[in-house]
């Protein structure tokens, strides 16, 4: 294969360890290939990182393995072009031999130009993302519980649901406050409608009649309390994201502008692609492939 670049360095980053391989100039002509093993401490890395500079490297490449490349990154991102690659590209190149270690192989192909970059976003955007995505999962999360509350409320016999279209709003919350601290009469229950929900009233005395006793109390207060938390957690990871995304906040309400768009979307799409379309980066230049120029 044809070397493209002269001193190129790969990794295979696994939990506890990384093997790194060097391929260099040698003296007279050819090539020599160093292999090492560095631990995925801190120090190890950064006695991996001093290995490489003594090499002269300045392109390293690795796989995306799990989450376990991240750390890697992290810290050789600022010494070092590195290059993330898709594990499944890299077993579909041909040519492999089977005594040629994985870092090696990587180290080979990379020399020679034959890999294709994974996005990887500038640190702004992967600490969005981070917020991004852990929202995500805290609103999943919330769902799961509301659908707790749904089932708990089943099991008493109590169809509130069936009458109010929102059991969390405030009219249903103040009713299910009210059945936790120990009321049960359904007409007062019914009394603490409020709006448009006070022409339901009658509805609402017989959706309110259940055994709801001790236990569903118990049980239904720790739901309810559950999805405060939860609401104040995520309002707490939004006004996080809202200060991380200021710098692209122009970009946010650009996508804002599509019809059917809304902040959450916008912020996800950013903190998933970044802002960077332009036909060198990664992303757009997939976009160009898939769209055209």
């Amino acid at each position: 294969m044809e070397v493209l670049v002269e001193r190129q360095s790969a990794l295979d980053v696994h939990k506890a360890q990384v093997t790194a391989c060097v391929r260099l100039p040698q003296e007279g002509g050819g090539r020599r290939e160093l292999v090492e093993q560095f631990s995925t401490t801190v120090p190890g890395l950064l006695a991996l990182a001093d290995w490489l500079a003594a090499h002269g490297v300045k392109h390293v490449v690795m796989e995306a393995t799990g989450d376990y490349w991240k750390p890697v990154w992290h810290l050789l991102e600022e010494d070092f072009e590195l290059m993330l690659v898709n594990a499944r590209h890299v077993k579909q190149v041909p040519g492999r031999k089977t005594d040629v270690s994985d870092a090696a192989w990587l180290c080979r192909l990379a020399e020679a130009g034959l890999l294709t970059a994974s996005f990887v976003p500038p640190k702004p955007i992967r600490d969005l993302r981070l917020l991004t995505r852990y929202r995500r999962t805290q609103i999943a999360e919330r769902k799961r519980e509301a659908q707790r509350l749904h089932k708990a409320l089943e099991d008493t016999g109590i169809k509130l649901d069936c009458v109010a279209t929102d059991i969390l709003g405030k009219s249903g919350r103040a009713m299910l406050d009210a059945l936790v601290s120990g009321t049960t009469d359904p007409e007062v229950l019914a009394d603490l409608a409020l709006g448009k929900l006070r022409k339901k009233i009658p509805a609402l005395k017989d959706a309110l009649q259940g055994r709801f006793g001790p236990l569903h109390a118990l049980l239904i207060g720790s739901i309810l309390a559950h999805l405060d938390f939860l609401d104040e957690h995520i309002s707490g990871l939004s006004a996080a994201i809202e200060e991380q995304i200021a710098p692209f906040a122009a970009a946010r309400d650009l996508l804002m502008s599509i019809p059917g768009v809304g902040q959450r979307t916008a912020e996800i799409v950013i903190a998933e692609i970044g802002v960077d379309m332009s036909p060198s980066s990664a992303v757009g230049g997939q976009m160009r492939a898939v769209f055209g120029s």
